[in-house]
């Protein structure tokens, strides 16, 4: 097995064990997000709002959020904006998922901190792309902050 062979295996290995949030009021745009998402044959956790979502978020600590942007009790910006002010979950990836698509609207997506965004109606090529790539981005940084954790651990005791 080539080094290539071996790392995109890990990829996709990766990927299978991740944990997608899935977050839309329309229950039809929840099961189609996740009837997408099979293809990576990794686990999703639907909510139907952005407090439930909080809550998931602090319990099961997903790997990436899939968000929809116009919710009850709490918008989408909302949301993202929480989850990227708190530093236990400022790294959690974010697309956000919306039918808005002036101007303002990515603005305030990008103001609010999310790492991508998605128009509606979704196209499921284009889903599984961003999703894949972002939970590559997430691993790589776990890896990272792992490695550099150990570093720091091996310093101090050779001092």
């Amino acid at each position: 097995m080539t080094k290539n062979m071996a790392k995109q295996e890990s990829s996709e290995e990766n990927i299978k064990n991740a944990t997608i949030l899935v977050v839309d009021d329309n229950e039809q745009n929840l099961e189609l997000l996740q009837a997408y998402l099979e293809d990576l044959q990794c686990r999703t956790i639907p909510a139907k709002d952005g407090v439930e979502a909080l809550e998931i978020i602090k319990k099961s600590k997903p790997d990436l959020v899939l968000l929809d942007v116009m919710m009850p009790k709490m918008s989408g910006f909302e949301v993202c904006r929480r989850i990227k002010n708190n530093p236990q979950t400022a790294d959690l990836p974010v697309i956000m998922v919306t039918a808005l698509n002036e101007l303002g609207d990515i603005e305030r997506a990008i103001e609010s901190g999310t790492d991508d965004f998605l128009s509606k109606p979704v196209n499921k090529l284009e889903l599984i792309t961003r999703v894949k790539t972002m939970l590559k981005l997430k691993h790589l940084s776990d890896r990272l902050e792992r490695t550099l954790a150990y570093l720091s651990e091996m310093e101090k005791q050779t001092k």
